[in-house]
């Protein structure tokens, strides 16, 4: 868990980096309470949930993978 927990900074920039990269104005939400993570059915992080839906949980996704969720 500790080194997952590592990987949420760079997993968070990037998403961003993406994102300004393409452009996109969409708001990056870091969220730290468990019963919240839990609620968005994420057991395992880093995670990221794009519309609602979870695109990655458990390890930190590539800029490629970012792109895909994206299109």
């Amino acid at each position: 868990m500790v080194r997952a927990v590592r990987n949420v900074p760079k997993t968070e920039k990037i998403v961003k980096e993406v994102l300004a990269e393409k452009g996109i104005n969409a708001s990056v939400e870091k969220i730290t309470e468990f019963s919240e993570i839990a609620r968005l059915g994420v057991f395992a992080t880093p995670a990221v949930v794009v519309g609602g839906k979870i695109k990655c949980t458990g390890k930190t996704p590539s800029r490629k993978g970012v792109l895909s969720w994206l299109e």
